[in-house]
């Protein structure tokens, strides 16, 4: 099973209809869930880091391979990242990854993780950070079983 808690909510229709093009795309690979979570809305960073950290601990599973996603974590090209899932998915029963607020991620929840993984040096919306780990996955499980997606 993939998990994939996100601190901060979709506004925007086109993204929720492109999650949940991915979602549906997924159901053929994986059991998927995504955890909504609100974001912090104060200019106070550490008090958001400190409540976000509070909700994520409440619903992070201590079994599952914890990955969290930040800017200075491990890059992984499309190949790469599909035979580090599927090596993971043989290892563990559960993998949760992990989406910041813009205010990033308490240190309390990236020491927790097992890995960290950055899609690039670049700043992306978190709702569009979103959509695109959602279709990095479906591109690994199309290489893992060898179908046409991937170029």
């Amino acid at each position: 099973m993939i998990k994939i808690i996100c601190l901060g909510k979709i506004k925007e229709t086109y993204f929720e209809q492109a999650i949940r093009e991915y979602q549906k795309r997924l159901t053929k690979y994986t059991n998927l869930e995504i955890v909504e979570l609100p974001d912090e809305k104060t200019d106070d960073k550490q008090l958001a880091l400190r409540k976000e950290k509070d909700r994520l601990l409440k619903i992070i599973n201590p079994k599952d391979y914890v990955i969290t996603l930040e800017i200075t974590g491990k890059e992984y090209d499309s190949i790469s990242f599909a035979q580090h899932l599927e090596k993971l998915q043989m290892e563990h029963a559960n993998i949760t990854f992990i989406i910041g607020s813009s205010h990033g991620l308490d240190p309390a929840i990236t020491m927790l993780s097992q890995e960290k993984i950055s899609f690039s040096k670049m700043t992306f919306p978190h709702q569009l950070f979103r959509i695109l780990l959602l279709e990095q996955l479906y591109r690994s499980f199309k290489i893992m079983h060898n179908e046409t997606y991937h170029k």
